[in-house]
């Protein structure tokens, strides 16, 4: 069932900061968007997106909150795709995927997103870690993502350090040029580098585990007249704690709004050059 908890407190929030003074109604931002964020688990299930005793997941709970803290987003959560259709859909701004596996859409809403929804004017999509892991043998959708889930040799207690190629983007800025985490980090298959922007790739070089090839992950390309963002983080549930994780999301949802200038201009050079140094690095590591 899709929540309203987000719809519902942010109204309320706004109202109460308008009546106390705290908020002139010119002060109020110009425009709320709406975000569909969709957790369903078709495959693995992770803990980020557990519901429990009735509650919201971690990663649903980070979202809805930084949609109300920053005034200019509110989101709807749903676990069941059935219960979407195209009139459900063009309620909404944003659609957010943190899902695995081929998630049961009725045929025409499915392909109505992909190939119509996501590349019309003011429409975003995000991908959040596991998203990239969601319809492995839809073309339309690790087309409009940018690639697919090929395994995670660095896995969820793996400490890695992740290189910053782009830090003016609003989703890349909040990192600095470079920052260590422990979080999964997956590999893909499907990968376009010639049409996206990488704004972030693995550091082969100060990661325990050497592989000859690169690792992106963040990125975000123009699809259509729409936009799209994939975060490969996230797999950790304390990730979703991590101060300059959300507000890297929220950097990108404000470049999704057109809120705040990134971008997008797809860059396989730094691709090829990270492609390079990994071969270089993992050849280093075996002598």
């Amino acid at each position: 069932m899709i929540t309203r908890r987000a719809s519902l407190v942010f109204g309320l929030t706004m109202g109460l900061m308008l009546a106390a003074g705290g908020l002139r109604a010119d002060d109020a931002p110009k425009k709320n968007a709406r975000m569909l964020m969709i957790t369903q688990s078709a495959g693995f299930k992770h803990g980020s997106v557990t519901r429990k005793d009735g509650k919201l997941s971690p990663a649903e709970r980070a979202m809805t909150d930084l949609g109300i803290s920053s005034g200019l987003f509110r989101v709807d959560c749903t676990q069941d795709v059935r219960e979407i259709t195209k009139e459900k859909l063009d309620n909404y701004d944003i659609v957010m995927f943190y899902t695995t596996g081929d998630l049961p859409f009725a045929d025409d809403v499915r392909d109505y997103l992909f190939n119509v929804w996501v590349k019309q004017k003011g429409h975003g999509v995000i991908g959040a870690h596991s998203g990239a892991d969601t319809f492995h043998n839809y073309q339309p959708y690790w087309e409009m993502l940018g690639g697919t889930f090929n395994g995670h040799p660095w896995n969820a207690n793996e400490k890695v350090t992740v290189t910053v190629h782009d830090q003016n983007h609003p989703l890349s800025k909040p990192w600095g040029p470079e920052f260590e985490i422990t979080d999964e980090i997956y590999r893909f298959k499907n990968w376009q580098p010639e049409k996206v922007r990488v704004l972030m790739s693995l550091n082969m070089a100060k990661t325990r585990l050497k592989q000859p090839y690169q690792v992106p992950i963040a990125w975000v390309k123009n699809y259509g007249d729409g936009k799209v963002l994939h975060m490969s983080l996230g797999h950790r549930e304390d990730v979703w704690t991590n101060e300059k994780y959300t507000q890297s999301l929220l950097g990108g949802v404000k470049w999704l709004m057109g809120l705040e200038p990134g971008d997008a201009t797809p860059n396989p050079d730094v691709s090829s050059a990270q492609e390079a140094k990994a071969k270089d690095d993992f050849e280093a590591a075996q002598k």
